[in-house]
């Protein structure tokens, strides 16, 4: 999360509109979601009567905005909030939700106005499949949005060097609760064979955390007159984009060849250590990340929790994970242990407003490869310059 007292700040190319947050990251914590709050810092002489607004809005991409449409490209706002911040529609003070927009205001002087969002219930989280290293371009994702800007009107064209846009991510923390620890079990028969091979593999949890080491009990009862040749494990990803079709890309993201055999009418009892993690994964095309702002700080997607009442479709894109454990006998026999990976409910700490802010600019280090030419980049988007920056008071 982003660190204590530090300022996100952007500002437009003709220095007319200036964006400020105190984070990027937005928790979604099942009964409610953090609210997207911040201020927007105006220069009235650049504004030239213009008015400024500002929207919040949640993308599903798949595929370059400059592709074919017909089946290659898509692109749906699933959800598009706008509020005019200026000329304000109420009194400043009445606008101002959270300690941070006030602070902010005492900072940034008369020319700053808040504004706030709050998140529909029904929003999917942050999530983009990872390109491949030639890639360029947007790829498959589910982003969020802040986007400010001057016009005339709201609908009227909005010029990009009046535009600043921040993107966001909005995550998901693991629940309070776990399910029980999941055990799958299969018997298979052979035809030249009196007695059965049984296979039983458990987890020892049903949630864990990223980074954490995954433990995987097998058990194999092997009556039949067949041997065992090898037992392999690997954690798979499953990544269903739901929104415009029911396309599954299935990725193993860790894999262990054991060598262990399994002689006929012997038995098996041993655990294994699975870890998936992105760092062994960063090259590979396809595979679901945390939608994180930074390089250094992505990894592997969470599963997905669908919300009761909530349709899957809006969902984008559903994540889950699972161990496969396989045998091989001649041909396969395979089981699947489901399981859950997410993001450890952080400690509820206490942000300290005493110590001065921390302004940093606000820049966005895409993936290697999900970000070409992005519009606002083009048209010299920057963070705010001296004419700016706040003063002191």
């Amino acid at each position: 999360m982003s660190p204590k007292n530090v300022i996100f700040k952007k500002t437009c190319k003709d220095k007319s509109v200036g964006v400020f947050m105190g984070k990027r990251d937005f928790v979604d914590r099942g009964d409610s979601v953090d609210p997207v709050d911040g201020v927007v810092l105006i220069d009235p002489e650049a504004l030239a009567g213009r008015k400024v607004f500002v929207t919040l809005s949640c993308t599903f991409r798949y595929g370059r905005d400059d592709m074919d449409v017909m089946g290659i490209a898509f692109r749906r706002e699933l959800y598009l909030s706008t509020r005019q911040v200026y000329p304000p529609l109420q009194d400043r003070e009445k606008g101002i939700h959270t300690k941070i927009q006030a602070k902010l205001l005492r900072k940034l002087g008369n020319n700053a106005y808040p504004f706030f969002f709050e998140f529909p219930d029904n929003l999917p989280c942050s999530v983009a499949l990872q390109p491949a290293p030639q890639d360029v371009g947007k790829q498959c994702a589910v982003e969020f949005e802040i986007k400010a800007f001057s016009a005339e009107s709201q609908d009227a064209k909005i010029r990009k060097r009046s535009t600043v846009k921040l993107m966001l991510r909005k995550v998901q923390y693991a629940p309070e609760s776990q399910e029980d620890a999941p055990s799958v079990e299969t018997t298979k028969d052979f035809v030249m064979s009196d007695k059965p091979l049984h296979v039983q593999a458990s987890l020892d949890k049903e949630l864990y955390y990223h980074g954490e080491t995954i433990k995987v009990h097998v058990n194999v009862t092997n009556d039949s007159n067949k041997n065992v040749k090898n037992i392999i494990l690997s954690v798979d990803q499953l990544a269903t984009v739901v929104l415009y079709s029911n396309d599954v890309y299935v990725k193993c993201v860790d894999i262990e060849d054991t060598g262990d055999s399994v002689s006929a009418g012997a038995t098996l009892q041993k655990d294994y250590k699975m870890l998936p993690l992105l760092a062994n994964n960063r090259e590979r095309r396809g595979i679901a990340l945390d939608g994180k702002l930074k390089h250094e700080d992505t990894n592997l997607a969470s599963s997905s929790i669908i919300k009761e009442g909530v349709l899957k479709e809006v969902m984008g894109m559903i994540v889950s994970y699972r161990v496969m454990v396989k045998l091989i006998v001649g041909g396969e026999v395979g089981l699947e242990v489901p399981f859950r990976l997410m993001h450890p409910k952080p400690d509820a700490g206490k942000t300290s407003l005493e110590d001065d802010l921390i302004f940093q600019e606000f820049k966005r280090s895409y993936l290697k490869g999900i970000i070409g030419n992005d519009d606002d980049d083009e048209e010299g988007n920057v963070s705010g310059g001296d004419d700016m920056a706040p003063k002191e008071k």
